[in-house]
């Protein structure tokens, strides 16, 4: 059975990209936030939960889920912010298992789980191995602000929310450092690729 990687990393670490590099090498890829967005769409599981609990304010004029005030809503109040992840967690937990289970029966050199909270869910426990991507903060609040059209006050907020790099650099087994160039981060990438998918595997 192909090994399972926990990759994981800060809001705008560059995590992503690296799931890419894995992907392209053979990889099977399960990115939950790909499938929280499916859920999330009209009449679909996770927005009823939405729906229910904000009310239509969340919603746009076209009936999709307004992302943004969400956002504001569950970043600005820890109670709103946990009772989102006590409702959304376990069904995504789920529905990645499936998927997981789905993917095992095929013949991927490695599965690989793009999780941002990955530590902060308890999700590691799916995987052999968790990968930490990251960047200085410097870096990162500059990406997240430039990506997401972020204030600065809005982009710390995100970054507030999830768990500090320190301890996320404490519960990873492995790390792929981003702060410098694009090349750099796939040397250091592809060093892991070929860990993982030589003697690890038997």
């Amino acid at each position: 059975m192909a090994r399972i990687i926990g990759l994981t990393g800060g809001i705008a670490s560059g995590k992503s990209t690296m799931a890419k590099f894995f992907r392209e090498k053979g990889a099977a890829v399960l990115n939950v936030d790909a499938i929280a967005h499916h859920l999330s769409k009209p009449k679909r599981v996770l927005y009823k939960i939405y729906v229910q609990h904000f009310g239509e304010e969340i919603l746009q004029p076209d009936g999709t889920l307004d992302r943004r005030t969400i956002g504001r809503k569950v970043f600005a109040d820890e109670a709103e912010r946990q009772w989102l992840n006590d409702h959304t967690h376990p069904i995504l937990e789920h529905v990645m298992r499936q998927q997981i289970a789905c993917m095992q029966k095929k013949n991927f050199p490695l599965i690989i789980l793009d999780v941002p909270l990955l530590f902060e869910a308890g999700w590691d426990k799916m995987t052999e191995e968790s990968c930490l991507v990251f960047v200085d903060e410097a870096t990162q609040l500059a990406r997240l602000m430039r990506r997401n059209g972020y204030t600065e006050e809005e982009a710390r907020g995100r970054i507030a929310a999830q768990m500090s790099l320190s301890e996320k650099k404490k519960r990873a087994d492995t790390f792929i450092d981003n702060s410098g160039s694009l090349e750099e981060s796939f040397q250091q990438a592809e060093k892991l690729w070929k860990e993982w998918t030589h003697a690890g595997i038997s």
